[in-house]
């Protein structure tokens, strides 16, 4: 049988001890992002009220940016030699946004949920942020500001849908 660590030895001229820790921190960002994507369909599949169809949308097209970054995110780490998420436990193991599990959110509760989840997905992104500017890793240093500005605006959405006019 051959060596698996062998078969997935990614050529990179990164140190491996250093990219290990952006490995870590982007993989709590991925768990993170899989956890926001399906808070955010659970919630764009149960909203009601008034205003549903201007919310349904808005939480299906950020559900839908959202589960784009995760192949971004899980290609990063590989292309540093190193592993990623395997399982839904594994994601449960590392997140940091928490789930919901009610069976009734109201739109206003289900809005300033997801903002402040798409907040803490920023302060997850300045984690990785750190960790490759430290590790000399250019390449996730210059992505991520791409994935911290779209969890951004995310949220500016998700706060000025939820505003009293």
């Amino acid at each position: 049988m051959a060596d698996t660590k062998a078969a997935l030895a990614t050529p990179t001229d990164l140190n491996r001890n250093d990219v290990k820790s952006v490995a870590d921190a982007l993989n709590s960002a991925l768990a993170d992002c899989f956890t926001l994507y399906l808070k955010t369909k659970n919630f764009h599949w149960h909203v009601s009220g008034p205003h549903f169809r201007d919310y349904h949308l808005m939480l299906d097209d950020q559900a839908t940016q959202i589960l784009g970054v995760t192949d971004a995110i899980a290609e990063r780490v590989r292309k540093t030699g190193n592993t990623t998420l395997r399982s839904i436990g594994d994601i449960a193991r590392r997140q940091t946004i928490s789930d919901n599990d009610a069976e009734f959110v109201s739109p206003e509760a289900m809005l300033a949920e997801l903002r402040d989840d798409n907040l803490k997905l920023v302060e997850s992104f300045r984690t990785v942020k750190e960790a490759s500017e430290a590790a000399g890793d250019n390449a996730t240093s210059g992505i991520v500001d791409e994935w911290t500005d779209q969890a951004e605006e995310r949220a500016w959405f998700l706060f000025e849908a939820s505003r009293k006019g």
